[in-house]
């Protein structure tokens, strides 16, 4: 492959939700940290050559030593690691940040969904290489209603027309380089529009105008959020291992 593909793995944040004093991504899932999964998925691909990793400051040691040993190769494409914001869009931006070396997509991952798999890996890739912006996600199974403030429905979309968005969130380097970079100038025009930025393509849409491509996933592409989390991903491992 002659593209230069590097991951901003997600792994800075306190998992508050959670509850507990250990960060939610090192929380043992399976016998091995939340945040070993996607990185072993992320270093064992082939689509992927480098690796950014956002993880807490002071974090470099435990993480190395606790995680990193645990991936086949030791981790060998992590090039460095990059201290995490306070908000997810901080901890992007000084991920794509770090990247100094050829680079010609950028695959943002949150280390809290541990079930990566490489056919979705090859779908983003097929997919950013024709369109320059795509990210993961299913279509809902579920009706979705909007609610007013009032707390009363609002409005019902077209369930047809409605996904859940996952990671990866894939993009050509140059574009997400200069949407995230032109993010702190025009944050407070966008706050006062109404628009919160939580994802990357809200960044690539609000700036650039850029249309991103929706690329199916897996249901199984869970994030873990909440205590009740983990038995239902330890029972998801425990199918994809055949125990």
């Amino acid at each position: 492959m002659e593209d230069r593909c590097c991951a901003v793995l997600l792994a800075a944040g306190k998992g508050r939700r959670m509850g507990g004093e250990i960060p939610k991504q090192y929380l043992p899932l399976a016998g091995k940290p939340l945040l070993y999964y996607s990185l072993a998925a992320l270093c064992q691909s082939p689509v992927i050559t480098d690796l950014v990793l956002v993880i807490p400051e002071g974090d470099e040691e435990y993480v190395t030593s606790h995680i990193l040993s645990l991936v086949p190769e030791g981790g060998e494409k992590v090039r460095c690691f990059v201290r995490g914001g306070a908000e997810r869009y901080l901890s992007v931006q000084a991920g794509i940040a770090a990247i100094h070396w050829p680079c010609d997509y950028v695959f943002i991952h949150d280390g809290a969904r541990p079930f990566l798999d490489e056919p979705t890996l090859e779908r983003l890739y097929a997919a950013v290489k024709k369109t320059g912006a795509c990210i993961a996600g299913m279509p809902t199974k579920d009706t979705v209603k909007l609610a007013g403030r009032d707390g009363f429905v609002e409005r019902t979309p077209d369930r047809s027309r409605v996904w859940i968005v996952q990671t990866p969130q894939v993009f050509s380097y140059a574009l997400i380089r200069d949407a995230y970079a032109s993010l702190p100038i025009l944050l407070p025009e966008l706050t006062e529009r109404g628009i919160h930025v939580t994802d990357d393509a809200m960044v690539v849409e609000s700036i650039t105008g850029r249309k991103v491509l929706l690329v199916e996933a897996s249901y199984r592409n869970i994030k873990v959020t909440t205590p009740e989390d983990i038995p239902v991903s330890e029972a998801l491992l425990a199918c994809r291992d055949g125990k």
